[in-house]
């Protein structure tokens, strides 16, 4: 006696209904990660007088302010040497940038250094097309942050005085730099 087994076909329906609901999962998932992890709006609103380093300055403008920051250390390395503020030429001498007349400086508007009396340096720009004019504010505190001001037309004249009314006046911007989560991230709305 020959027993036969029937066999129905699987049907497709619940298959299919198994696929579908595990596509589901895995999209909810992904949005649920995306939305949970995605880019933060959390920029910081700079003054009208401001500039922001990574948004507003260009390649040329960049170079001069990165080079003023690393200069810094330096320059308060030979005050406290010499008890005087280095002057335009000492720091050209010693191959500090962005006081070096080099090729570099040639590609950022060739900028020409002086010392002020007050213990800034001015770097005015032989091209403002290129990059502006540049200050630079040596705080008197050893930990204190120093300030940078920028002026992007070719009449850059030595400040009367440093005081942030006198230089907004004088239509010198202060640049500014925010770290934050998106430092690496530039979307522009």
């Amino acid at each position: 006696m020959s027993r036969a087994q029937v066999v129905r076909p699987a049907g497709a329906g619940h298959e299919t209904l198994y696929v579908l609901l595990a596509a589901a999962l895995i999209v909810l998932l992904a949005a649920s990660v995306v939305a949970l992890r995605g880019e933060r709006e959390d920029e910081q609103a700079i003054a009208a007088h401001q500039l922001d380093a990574r948004r507003d300055l260009n390649a040329a403008e960049q170079g001069i302010h990165t080079d003023l920051w690393v200069a810094v250390e330096e320059i308060r390395a030979l005050h406290e040497d010499t008890g005087v503020a280095p002057d335009a030429q000492a720091l050209a001498e010693e191959g500090l940038p962005p006081f070096v007349a080099d090729a570099s400086s040639q590609s950022r508007g060739n900028p020409q250094w002086t010392l002020l009396g007050n213990g800034a340096y001015l770097g005015r720009s032989q091209d403002a097309q290129v990059a502006g004019s540049f200050l630079l504010i040596l705080p008197s505190a050893a930990d204190a942050q120093p300030d940078i001001w920028l002026r992007r037309d070719s009449s850059a004249l030595a400040p009367d005085a440093l005081d942030h009314d006198t230089l907004i006046a004088a239509g010198w911007r202060q640049v500014v730099t925010h770290y934050d989560a998106g430092v690496t991230r530039q979307h522009r709305h």
